[in-house]
C-alpha cells in the first residue's frame, strides 16, 4: 500500500515511516503542505495537524475535495495523546491544551467542560495559537495568518481581540504577552472553570 506521510517532525515522521515499511507499507514522505499537494495521489496518507506552511486541516480539506483516499490525522503537540487517528468526518478531532477544547469542525469552544461562546475572529486567533501551544507567533505571522497578508489596518485590533479572549477564557495567563514579538498560549498554573465562559452553545458577538 503507497502511504504518504505528511510531517515536518523527523522524530515523529522517522520512527513512523520506518515502522509502516516494517509491515510491508511504501511510504513518500513530504514536510509541507504544499509539496503533499503536489505529491501522486497515495492509497493512504497520514497528516499532520501543524505544517510549517498550511493548516492541516486546510490540507485535508484540500486532498479530500479531489480524492476519497483515508486520511488519518496525527499531532504531538499540546497535552494531546502521541496521535489522534480518524478518517476524516468520523472522529472529533478537537484539540485540548490543558483542560480547554477547541473543535475546528464545528467552531467550539469548551473550558473545562463549559462552553466557551467567541466571535469567528476570535476564534479563528485561538486555534491558531493552539496550533503550538507554548511557541510564540509574532504579530506579523498572526495578522497574515488570521488575518490577511495584505490587511493594511492598524494591527491594535489583534490586541483588542486578545483582550477579549482573554476576558472570556476567565484568566489573562492563558496568552501570555512576549515583549516586542507577539503572543503564546499557555495553561495558566492553576486552571479552573473560569467566570468569563459564557454558557449555552454556539457562537456569540457576531
Amino acid at each position: 500500500m503507497q502511504v504518504l506521510l505528511i510531517e515536518d517532525d523527523e522524530r515523529i515522521a522517522g520512527p513512523l515511516a520506518e515502522g509502516l515499511g516494517q509491515y510491508g507499507f511504501t511510504v513518500e514522505r513530504v514536510r509541507t503542505g504544499a509539496a503533499a499537494l503536489a505529491a501522486a495521489e497515495p492509497e493512504m496518507v497520514l497528516l499532520d495537524l501543524g505544517l510549517p506552511d498550511m493548516d492541516g486541516i486546510d490540507v485535508c480539506r484540500m486532498l479530500r475535495q479531489r480524492s476519497e483516499v483515508p486520511i488519518i490525522m496525527i499531532t504531538a503537540r499540546g497535552e494531546e495523546p502521541h496521535a489522534v487517528a480518524a478518517p476524516v468526518g468520523a472522529a472529533d478531532g478537537v484539540r485540548h491544551v490543558g483542560p480547554l477544547g477547541i473543535d475546528r469542525r464545528t467552531r467550539q469552544v469548551h473550558l473545562a467542560g463549559q462552553p466557551v461562546a467567541l466571535a469567528p475572529k476570535e476564534f479563528d486567533l485561538l486555534a491558531h495559537l493552539a496550533r503550538d501551544p507554548g511557541a510564540v507567533c509574532s504579530r506579523q505571522q498572526i495578522m497574515d495568518q488570521v488575518w490577511d497578508p495584505h490587511f493594511f489596518g492598524p494591527t491594535r485590533t489583534l490586541d483588542v481581540h486578545v483582550a477579549a479572549l482573554r476576558r472570556k477564557l476567565g484568566d489573562p495567563a492563558w496568552i501570555e504577552t512576549i515583549r516586542r514579538v507577539g503572543f503564546r498560549l499557555r495553561v495558566p498554573d492553576a486552571s479552573a472553570p473560569a467566570p468569563g465562559v459564557a454558557p449555552g452553545p454556539g457562537q456569540a458577538d457576531r
